[in-house]
């Protein structure tokens, strides 16, 4: 199935015309600062899920050793 949510077919031209949409939009200059943010959002996200983990597996010891 090559659907997406509402936007129905979805291929290859649709994709170049989007990319050539927001090419216009930002500009060349733009865009690599934008996925640079975009990066550090996504980096800086999993380093949070790390942590709880890490936290949650933490806090597991320690109820472990207190009994």
């Amino acid at each position: 199935m090559n659907t997406f949510l509402f936007l129905g077919n979805f291929g290859a031209p649709e994709i170049i015309i989007i990319a050539l949409a927001i090419l216009l939009l930002f500009g060349g200059k733009k865009i690599p600062e934008l996925m640079k943010g975009i990066g550090k959002g996504v980096r800086s996200f999993k380093d949070g899920i790390n942590g709880i983990e890490k936290d949650i597996e933490g806090a597991g010891t320690d109820t472990e050793k207190k009994d």
